[in-house]
Protein backbone atom coordinates (compact mmCIF):
# COMPACT_ATOMS: atom_id res chain seq x y z
CA UNK A 1 0.00 0.00 0.00
CA UNK A 2 1.42 3.34 -1.21
CA UNK A 3 2.68 5.56 2.25
CA UNK A 4 -0.09 8.34 1.82
CA UNK A 5 -2.43 5.60 1.34
CA UNK A 6 -1.64 3.64 4.89
CA UNK A 7 -1.62 7.07 6.54
CA UNK A 8 -4.60 8.39 5.60
CA UNK A 9 -5.74 4.62 6.76
CA UNK A 10 -4.28 5.18 9.97
CA UNK A 11 -5.55 8.88 10.60
CA UNK A 12 -8.48 7.91 9.92
CA UNK A 13 -8.93 4.33 12.55
CA UNK A 14 -7.38 6.77 14.71
CA UNK A 15 -9.70 9.41 14.18
CA UNK A 16 -12.99 6.94 14.56
CA UNK A 17 -11.11 5.24 17.72
CA UNK A 18 -10.94 8.66 19.45
CA UNK A 19 -13.95 9.98 18.59
CA UNK A 20 -15.96 7.09 21.01
CA UNK A 21 -18.21 6.62 18.04
CA UNK A 22 -20.52 3.34 18.88
CA UNK A 23 -21.32 1.39 15.71
CA UNK A 24 -22.64 -2.17 15.65
CA UNK A 25 -20.83 -5.21 16.97
CA UNK A 26 -21.15 -8.60 16.94
CA UNK A 27 -19.16 -8.66 20.10
CA UNK A 28 -20.03 -8.37 23.94
CA UNK A 29 -18.20 -5.87 26.04
CA UNK A 30 -18.00 -6.47 30.04
CA UNK A 31 -18.43 -3.07 31.69
CA UNK A 32 -15.21 -0.95 32.21
CA UNK A 33 -13.64 -3.10 28.90
CA UNK A 34 -12.10 -0.55 26.06
CA UNK A 35 -13.47 -1.77 22.86
CA UNK A 36 -10.86 -1.82 19.77
CA UNK A 37 -11.83 0.38 16.69
CA UNK A 38 -12.21 -3.13 14.27
CA UNK A 39 -13.92 -4.87 17.44
CA UNK A 40 -16.87 -1.99 17.14
CA UNK A 41 -17.92 -3.31 13.90
CA UNK A 42 -19.12 -6.69 12.87
CA UNK A 43 -16.58 -8.61 10.67
CA UNK A 44 -18.48 -7.87 7.20
CA UNK A 45 -18.36 -4.67 8.24
CA UNK A 46 -14.68 -4.53 9.03
CA UNK A 47 -13.94 -5.87 5.95
CA UNK A 48 -15.95 -3.59 4.25
CA UNK A 49 -14.10 -0.68 6.14
CA UNK A 50 -10.69 -1.63 5.68
CA UNK A 51 -10.96 -1.95 1.76
CA UNK A 52 -12.59 0.58 1.58
CA UNK A 53 -9.71 2.74 2.73
CA UNK A 54 -7.68 0.75 0.99
CA UNK A 55 -8.73 2.45 -2.25
CA UNK A 56 -8.49 6.56 -0.43
CA UNK A 57 -6.58 8.41 -2.52
CA UNK A 58 -7.08 6.54 -5.87
CA UNK A 59 -8.14 8.70 -8.90
CA UNK A 60 -11.59 9.24 -9.72
CA UNK A 61 -12.39 8.57 -13.62
CA UNK A 62 -15.97 8.58 -15.48
CA UNK A 63 -16.88 4.99 -15.33
CA UNK A 64 -14.70 3.49 -13.89
CA UNK A 65 -14.49 0.26 -12.24
CA UNK A 66 -10.91 -1.04 -11.97
CA UNK A 67 -8.81 1.04 -8.87
CA UNK A 68 -5.60 0.94 -11.49
CA UNK A 69 -7.21 3.18 -14.37
CA UNK A 70 -9.85 5.14 -11.61
CA UNK A 71 -13.34 4.41 -9.91
CA UNK A 72 -16.19 6.60 -10.53
CA UNK A 73 -18.21 6.64 -6.95
CA UNK A 74 -20.76 3.47 -7.74
CA UNK A 75 -17.55 1.65 -9.43
CA UNK A 76 -15.90 2.51 -5.72
CA UNK A 77 -18.76 0.77 -3.94
CA UNK A 78 -18.69 -2.50 -6.43
CA UNK A 79 -15.37 -3.04 -6.29
CA UNK A 80 -15.73 -2.71 -2.04
CA UNK A 81 -18.47 -4.85 -1.98
CA UNK A 82 -16.93 -7.45 -3.99
CA UNK A 83 -13.67 -7.67 -3.03
CA UNK A 84 -14.24 -7.61 0.97
CA UNK A 85 -17.37 -9.78 0.93
CA UNK A 86 -17.78 -11.00 -2.73
CA UNK A 87 -20.97 -9.29 -2.76
CA UNK A 88 -21.95 -8.08 -6.77
CA UNK A 89 -23.87 -5.00 -6.67
CA UNK A 90 -25.24 -3.59 -9.75
CA UNK A 91 -23.33 -0.96 -12.07
CA UNK A 92 -24.94 2.61 -11.42
CA UNK A 93 -25.63 4.37 -8.47
CA UNK A 94 -29.29 4.52 -8.93
CA UNK A 95 -29.67 0.95 -9.62
CA UNK A 96 -27.65 0.38 -6.28
CA UNK A 97 -30.38 2.48 -4.56
CA UNK A 98 -32.72 -0.36 -4.65
CA UNK A 99 -30.43 -3.27 -2.99
CA UNK A 100 -31.01 -4.04 0.43
CA UNK A 101 -33.28 -2.38 2.70
CA UNK A 102 -33.75 1.49 2.98
CA UNK A 103 -32.04 3.16 6.37
CA UNK A 104 -33.44 6.23 8.17
CA UNK A 105 -30.53 8.47 8.41
CA UNK A 106 -31.04 8.30 12.37
CA UNK A 107 -30.56 4.46 11.81
CA UNK A 108 -26.93 4.49 10.03
CA UNK A 109 -24.69 1.93 10.33
CA UNK A 110 -21.22 1.18 9.17
CA UNK A 111 -21.01 -0.12 6.07
CA UNK A 112 -24.75 1.55 4.70
CA UNK A 113 -24.90 2.53 1.30
CA UNK A 114 -25.50 6.73 1.53
CA UNK A 115 -27.36 8.06 -1.74
CA UNK A 116 -26.96 11.67 -2.60
CA UNK A 117 -28.35 14.39 -5.73
CA UNK A 118 -25.01 15.58 -7.07
CA UNK A 119 -26.56 16.33 -10.50
CA UNK A 120 -29.99 17.44 -10.55
CA UNK A 121 -30.96 13.72 -10.34
CA UNK A 122 -32.39 11.30 -7.30
CA UNK A 123 -29.35 9.06 -6.38
CA UNK A 124 -26.85 10.19 -8.40
CA UNK A 125 -23.97 9.66 -6.08
CA UNK A 126 -22.95 7.12 -3.68
CA UNK A 127 -20.66 6.45 -0.86
CA UNK A 128 -20.27 4.02 2.09
CA UNK A 129 -21.31 5.42 5.66
CA UNK A 130 -18.52 5.02 8.34
CA UNK A 131 -19.81 6.21 11.86
CA UNK A 132 -19.86 9.78 13.03
CA UNK A 133 -21.32 11.15 10.00
CA UNK A 134 -18.57 10.28 7.76
CA UNK A 135 -18.25 8.65 4.45
CA UNK A 136 -15.73 7.23 1.67
CA UNK A 137 -16.47 7.85 -1.71
CA UNK A 138 -15.38 8.91 -5.38
CA UNK A 139 -16.77 12.93 -5.41
CA UNK A 140 -15.82 13.82 -9.16
CA UNK A 141 -13.53 14.35 -11.67
CA UNK A 142 -10.13 15.82 -10.44
CA UNK A 143 -10.69 14.17 -7.17
CA UNK A 144 -9.50 11.04 -5.57
CA UNK A 145 -11.16 8.16 -3.47
CA UNK A 146 -12.03 10.52 0.43
CA UNK A 147 -13.45 10.28 3.50
CA UNK A 148 -15.90 13.07 3.97
CA UNK A 149 -18.27 14.32 6.54
CA UNK A 150 -21.88 14.07 5.73
CA UNK A 151 -22.62 17.15 7.99
CA UNK A 152 -21.68 19.57 5.89
CA UNK A 153 -24.29 21.76 4.35
CA UNK A 154 -23.45 20.72 0.73
CA UNK A 155 -23.97 17.05 1.64
CA UNK A 156 -26.82 17.60 3.87
CA UNK A 157 -28.85 19.22 0.94
CA UNK A 158 -28.02 16.50 -1.48
CA UNK A 159 -28.94 13.37 0.82
CA UNK A 160 -31.55 11.01 -0.78
CA UNK A 161 -31.47 8.35 1.61
CA UNK A 162 -29.60 5.32 2.57
CA UNK A 163 -29.48 1.33 2.00
CA UNK A 164 -28.41 -1.69 4.20
CA UNK A 165 -27.18 -4.32 2.03
CA UNK A 166 -25.07 -6.20 4.82
CA UNK A 167 -26.40 -6.73 8.42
Amino acid sequence: MPRYKLFTAVFFAASIAFSGVAVASEQTQKPGEEVSLLERYTNSTQDLILKGLELVGIKYRRGGTDPDSGLDCSGFVQVVFKDALGKILPRTAKEQSHVGEAVDRKELKAGDLVFFNTMRRAFSHVGIYLGDNRFMHAPRSGAEIRVEDMSQSYWVKRYNGARRVVE
